[in-house]
């Protein structure tokens, strides 16, 4: 099978590790990719965001598949002109991406599926923001409707910082009660009627150690959750996941590709905080890292309509953390062009997925984004694979650059209840 991967992210990263790991998958094109994944297969240069453009490298590629990695694709429709020209394509169309790309709609779909939820106000005028932030109370949950890049989302007892937060939104605003308790990202994958849900994962979105500062794309995550109740998949499969999917397919919007729900396990019990249309970044890295069932086929199977079919997942026992490290400045503006060092010395069994990073003139690799770097490491328990993962992290150099030194340290420490 040969697949074409669209994105140059660390997640894209992730994907083409564990798809050229995939005896199945007999050449590997990425588009626009990055300087890890040029190691892994093909790399060709490509506007993901140009659907035609990129039907037409699939096809020009004789590929069997598509994936799409990032959100800004699919909600531009690139799966939609992939499918136009008879090729599979893992990722939902802009239709059913809506999911992610309008928070407002998200709602909507979860009220129609009766999914918990946070309470929330649909907000279009600076007045109706105040109202819902005066009947919600601090601390006041204030999100961009649209895309953000995991950004456009502010958790803050100012009630100024929440009002400016708003009025910096490009359209709609989204005001919601506060959700409590324990989060839990879970990525199933749907081939528009059937669910196959991976293993949970936990992200850290708060820039700096013990979730202070501002929110960012993601600085670290780890899988599985030693707290967790062990009916816990399958209560969000079945209260979240299969009714979304439903509810997409009762409106004729089939969603194909990877529903990824972030969820909080609250006082009250399991609630929504957010849907994705694609795979999370940084949880990709520490849930593929322990899936031993060959990718590839997975993703054939939900873009084909055959996951009814497929075998039960095999996972490794054992647990993965991942760590971002951050260019000088991220989740603001970030210094690039400095070049990064050390990775042939992170030692084994860690190992570096590319982010932000690109070679210059002269070959060297440098920074250029945010999110440079995520060091990956598994072990046999959370603890042993924690302390890879920073032992990765101690070998790397980039001036400037921070990361968070608190990744699964209060699930190694016990200090993580719920579920």
């Amino acid at each position: 099978m040969k697949v074409l991967l669209i994105g140059s992210g660390a997640r894209e990263h992730a994907l083409a590790r564990a798809l050229a790991a995939d005896p199945g998958v007999s050449e590997l094109v990425c588009a626009p990719g990055n300087p890890g994944t040029a190691e892994l297969g093909r790399t060709v240069p490509v506007d993901p965001l140009d659907g035609p453009a990129v039907a037409a490298l699939a096809a020009a590629k004789e590929v069997d598949l598509v994936v799409v990695g990032p959100e800004g694709p699919l909600v531009a429709g690139v799966a939609d002109a992939v499918r136009a020209q008879g090729i599979a394509c893992f990722g939902p169309s802009a239709r059913a991406a809506r999911l992610e790309g309008s928070k407002a709609f998200a709602k909507e779909v979860m009220a129609a599926a009766q999914v918990p939820t946070a309470m929330a106000h649909v907000c279009t005028t600076p007045g109706e923001v105040e109202a819902a932030l005066d009947a919600f109370g601090p601390p006041y949950v204030v999100k961009d409707d649209g895309l953000a890049a995991g950004k456009g989302v502010v958790v803050t007892s100012d009630r100024g910082e929440a009002l400016r937060h708003a009025a910096s939104c490009a359209g709609a605003v989204v005001v919601e009660e506060f959700l409590d308790g324990p989060e839990v990202s879970l990525f199933a994958l749907s081939d528009g009627t059937d669910v196959v849900a991976l293993q949970p994962a936990q992200d850290f979105k708060r820039a700096r150690d013990g979730d202070d500062g501002p929110n960012t794309g993601g600085m670290g995550a780890y899988s599985p959750l030693p707290w967790a109740a062990p009916g816990l998949v399958d209560d969000i499969v079945a209260r979240v996941v299969q009714p979304t999917v439903d509810e997409l397919q009762r409106r004729g919007t089939p969603f194909v590709g990877v529903v990824y729900a972030g969820l909080a396990l609250t006082s009250r019990g399991l609630r929504v905080i957010e849907f994705n249309a694609r795979f999370g970044d940084p949880e990709t890295q520490v849930v593929l890292a322990r899936l031993r069932t060959p990718l590839g086929g997975l993703l054939l199977a939900a873009a084909t309509g055959r996951l009814a079919d497929l075998e039960p997942l095999v996972w490794d026992d054992g647990a993965a953390v991942t760590v971002v490290v951050a260019a000088e400045g991220y989740p603001g503006a970030v210094s690039t062009g400095d070049e990064v060092t050390g990775l042939d010395a992170v030692p084994a069994p860690a190992y570096v997925l590319h982010a932000g990073t690109a070679r210059d003139a002269d070959g060297r690799l440098v920074s250029a984004g945010g999110r440079v770097l995520s060091v990956t490491a598994t072990g046999p328990d959370l603890a042993s694979a924690r302390d890879a993962a920073y032992a990765g992290v101690r070998a790397v150099h980039l001036r400037g650059s921070h990361h968070r030194s608190d990744i699964a340290l209060a699930a190694v420490e016990g200090r993580v209840t719920g579920g």
